[in-house]
């Protein structure tokens, strides 16, 4: 083999390596930039998930703000609707008790003119008799009107004594064994209105 040949030769294998090796120098590269796009799409759709999560948490955010403000609402519009009522209820309430107490007294004042008118007759009446009687009428007429407002005289004479409806002013020898303990007198008339003490009967009790 000549010496042309041989550097021929040489010439051939030095660039067969050559291409061999940008050959593979180009592999890395596209391998390298292959990588390179792959993160790229990694952390672009990182990105792109993370902006999804916090568009998605300022909704999730937006919602409760809304139905927060919807409850607030909500709230103070049944607050002032309870302070309404209220306000309602305790006027409706004060009218009852003052319409009630003109009722009462409006009812007392045929009684009163009764009383004007006996008063009056007496100036010229000669008969006690019939004075007893038209005062005894008026008294009556007095004491229906209070039962019929619920308001009764509480039994005393010859009953045993109670507390919870007498009110002891003395006590005084009973006449007979049977009626110690009991009630023989009765000093001031007690009443009830609606089975509830008005005024305790005071009265004298038997010793």
């Amino acid at each position: 083999m000549s010496k042309e040949q041989e550097e021929k030769i040489d010439k051939e294998e030095l660039n067969t390596q050559n291409t061999s090796e940008e050959t593979t120098d180009t592999a890395a590269e596209a391998q390298a930039d292959a990588a390179a796009e792959e993160t790229t799409e990694e952390e672009t759709e990182g990105d792109n998930a993370q902006k999804s999560a916090e568009e998605s948490l300022d909704d999730k955010i937006n919602k409760l703000t809304e139905d927060l403000e919807k409850a607030n609402k909500e709230y103070l519009f049944l607050l002032a609707e309870f302070d309404n009522f209220r306000k309602r209820t305790v006027r409706e309430k004060a009218d009852i008790i003052r319409n009630a107490g003109e009722k009462v007294l409006g009812q007392l004042l045929p009684i009163i003119d009764d009383f004007e008118r006996a008063i009056k007759a007496n100036e010229q009446a000669d008969d006690i008799e019939a004075i007893k009687q038209g005062v005894t009428l008026i008294y009556n007429k007095l004491i229906k009107y209070l039962e019929q407002n619920q308001v009764k005289a509480i039994e005393s004479t010859g009953c045993d004594f109670d507390t919870e409806l007498h009110e002891a002013v003395t006590t005084f020898p009973a006449p007979s064994e049977d009626l110690k303990g009991k009630v023989i007198d009765t000093v001031m008339t007690g009443y009830t209105i609606n089975d509830k003490v008005l005024r305790h009967a005071k009265v004298v009790v038997g010793q």
